[in-house]
């Protein structure tokens, strides 16, 4: 009995190896779309990825129209964050938009001091759900990263948020992305 137990154990044995030999052995692709490789310690925006569609954070970078939102989003530290699987709905400010702020507000804010102050405001442009414009409807109600609350405005086709004006929209590979021509403040 204590034979027939040894014999199925070293068969067990010889089985599991026999198995996690043949799967490590799998042939690997030589060539692959993306370098998903990033530095030990780096976040989700460190990976190298040319092929794919671009996250919320590289569609703003691309946009010469977004370089304040990005410089914002940089000094908060919230690269990582925004670069992850989402799902994200970005309303992202133009330069324009910061530029109606009161003289010195974005220069104050980009301040190591004042990074909170900086967090709240930028996740009160994110909201972590999905919404394309249509399924935004007159009078909703959106809860955001910040915990606050927006409302959405339609009129004859035309989306606003607390007022600021959806000047377009960007698909994203976590999400979406509505330009707006205002910045969002918290109350």
């Amino acid at each position: 009995m204590k034979t027939n137990l040894f014999i199925r154990s070293i068969f067990a044995l010889a089985l599991m190896l026999f198995l996690a030999n043949c799967t490590g052995n799998a042939p690997q692709s030589s060539t692959t779309a993306s370098d998903a490789s990033a530095p030990a310690g780096a976040g989700q925006s460190a990976v190298q990825d040319d092929v794919s569609q671009k996250d919320v954070v590289k569609v703003a970078a691309g946009s010469p129209d977004h370089t304040t939102l990005v410089t914002a989003v940089k000094a908060a530290e919230l690269v990582d964050v925004l670069s992850n699987a989402g799902p994200f709905t970005v309303f992202a400010p133009t330069n324009a938009a910061f530029d109606k702020l009161p003289a010195g507000t974005v220069e104050g804010l980009l301040k190591p001091e004042k990074k909170a102050d900086l967090q709240d405001i930028l996740q009160y442009h994110v909201a972590v759900a999905v919404y394309k414009p249509e399924m935004l409807q007159d009078g909703q109600i959106i809860n955001m990263a910040n915990g606050g609350n927006v409302t959405i405005g339609v009129k004859d086709g035309k989306i606003t948020i607390n007022g600021a004006n959806v000047v377009a929209t960007v698909p994203a590979s976590n999400g979406i992305v509505h330009v707006i021509d205002g910045v969002l403040l918290p109350k």
